[in-house]
C-alpha cells in the first residue's frame, strides 16, 4: 500500500533587501523593433538610450520599461 504524507506550509515572497541581494536594474525596449537598451542601475541611462533611438528611428515612439528586481522566498516554521 502506498501512503503519501502531505503537509501545508506557508511561504512568503518579498523583495530581496538583504545586503548581498542583486541590484535592481532598469532597461527600455523599443516596442516597434524589439531592440533593448543596456540594463543599468540608474534609470537615466535607459532614458538617454530612448532619446538616441528615437533620433535614429523617427517612427519608433513606443517603448516598454523593463525593471529587474530581486525577490526571495522564505518558509514560515
Amino acid at each position: 500500500m502506498t501512503r503519501a504524507v502531505i503537509r501545508h506550509e506557508t511561504w512568503t515572497l518579498e523583495p530581496d533587501r538583504e545586503p548581498d541581494a542583486e541590484p535592481t536594474t532598469y532597461a527600455m525596449q523599443c516596442a516597434v523593433c524589439g531592440e533593448f537598451s543596456e540594463a543599468a542601475l540608474d534609470f537615466a541611462e535607459p532614458q538617454s538610450w530612448v532619446a538616441k533611438h528615437c533620433g535614429k528611428n523617427p517612427s519608433h515612439h513606443t517603448f516598454r520599461g523593463v525593471i529587474t528586481r530581486p525577490w526571495r522566498t522564505w518558509r514560515h516554521v
